[in-house]
């Protein structure tokens, strides 16, 4: 039997914060313009069928922890839907930490698959990191993985997609250094 905690855990964080999540347009614009400086991710920008962007996913924890964010669906560069993420986790874990994230499709399939009204990212998921914080890490694979001085130096590691998906998080702060996205649960609301 599941313990109810990690629930209990995000249900708390996203009482307590779901305000503080809410973005207006600057917001996806400042956070777009973050992704759009990296060198890395740039070339996204040109080539993905659509994408969803995370101005502030909040982390939590301490035994039990979660993650909340709420964002927005794009494809040919208009807004498609909101979006919204949870996690949950239990084990040893302790402090909290904020940052933004963007998840781009490869093709129509990825994209369909993300918005069909509720999607899991699994243990193969893979983010990169994209300015460094101290102990920077980023993936749960090796297909690649990697941390910069900034968004503009251009040392990041070169990823691809992964199984139609490409994820990139951009740290804002917090004492949590590590950003995990397997067990990730969105959730799409067409517009």
């Amino acid at each position: 039997m599941r313990s109810p905690l990690p629930i209990l855990a995000i249900t708390l964080i996203m009482a307590a914060s779901a305000p503080a999540f809410a973005a207006d347009a600057q917001d996806y614009a400042n956070t777009i313009a973050v992704f759009r400086d990296s060198p890395a991710v740039a070339k996204f920008f040109d080539n993905a069928y659509g994408y969803a962007v995370f101005p502030t996913i909040g982390k939590a924890g301490f035994v039990v922890g979660g993650s909340y964010g709420q964002g927005q669906v794009y494809r040919g560069g208009k807004v498609t839907g909101k979006a919204s993420v949870v996690e949950g986790s239990i084990g040893w874990q302790f402090g909290g930490k904020a940052f933004s994230q963007i998840i781009f499709f490869q093709d129509k399939r990825a994209y369909d698959e993300f918005t069909s009204g509720s999607f899991e990212f699994d243990a193969t998921a893979q983010a990169v990191i994209v300015t460094a914080a101290a102990g920077a890490q980023a993936g749960t694979t090796g297909a690649a993985a990697g941390a910069s001085a900034g968004p503009k130096t251009g040392v990041q590691a070169e990823t691809d997609y992964l199984k139609g998906m490409a994820t990139f998080v951009h740290a804002k702060g917090g004492l949590m250094y590590e950003v995990s996205i397997g067990g990730q649960k969105f959730t799409f609301e067409p517009l």
